[in-house]
């Protein structure tokens, strides 16, 4: 009995050590990367991340998705902010940072996937309501664009960007007394604001 107490003792020791090796070694390779990052080294940054790298890590995947794109190798920066996204679905935080190499690829269907699937999380998210918007407002689309549009104007009523791209949607749509009212104030958060004075000459 003392025999195997012994060598269960053993097992852990080794195991405790082993554990403890492998934070070190993490930590290490992450401050190393931090360092090269710091002087735009983001390749060397990489290498340090890969030296340890383990595929189910999320810390390591939205690291590794941050420096590729850093980097701008915005492929491989999808790829492991994916990765990131399946380890963490209930996640916001890889969702919001997979839209950078996806705008950079210009890839808006799935940035447009990307922004949904963050309102399933959050859905009176003020800047993803508004990206969404802008996205269908481009798209032409001002009647889908209105209902993300609103739901931003109205979680922040005098933010500039909300008032004046809910007043020329609703420009759009024909609505000329919301649009009149949103530009003028519009106006009183800008004074001599060129589109929203723009806005309302074309109501005239």
């Amino acid at each position: 009995m003392t025999l195997l107490k012994k060598a269960i003792a053993s097992i852990l020791l080794l195991s405790a050590l082993k554990a403890n090796a492998q934070d070190k070694a993490l930590m290490t390779a992450f401050s190393t990367s931090y360092d090269y990052e710091a002087i735009q080294k983001y390749d060397a940054a990489i290498t340090a991340i890969n030296t340890v790298y383990n595929p189910s890590s999320y810390e390591m995947n939205l690291r590794l998705g941050w420096l590729n794109y850093l980097g701008g190798k915005h492929k491989d920066a999808v790829s492991f902010y994916q990765k990131a996204i399946v380890l963490m679905p209930a996640a916001t935080e890889p969702k919001w940072a997979i839209i950078n190499p996806l705008t950079k690829l210009e890839n808006w269907n799935e940035t447009e996937k990307t922004y949904l699937s963050i309102l399933k999380l959050d859905s009176k998210n003020a800047s993803a309501n508004y990206s969404l918007g802008l996205i269908y407002y481009y798209r032409k689309d001002y009647v889908t664009a209105k209902k993300y549009f609103d739901v931003a104007l109205n979680l922040y009523p005098f933010g500039y960007n909300n008032m004046l791209m809910g007043a020329w949607t609703n420009y759009f749509l024909g609505n000329k007394n919301e649009a009149k009212t949103l530009f003028n104030k519009t106006l009183l958060y800008s004074p001599n604001d060129k589109s929203a004075l723009e806005g309302l000459n074309l109501l005239k």
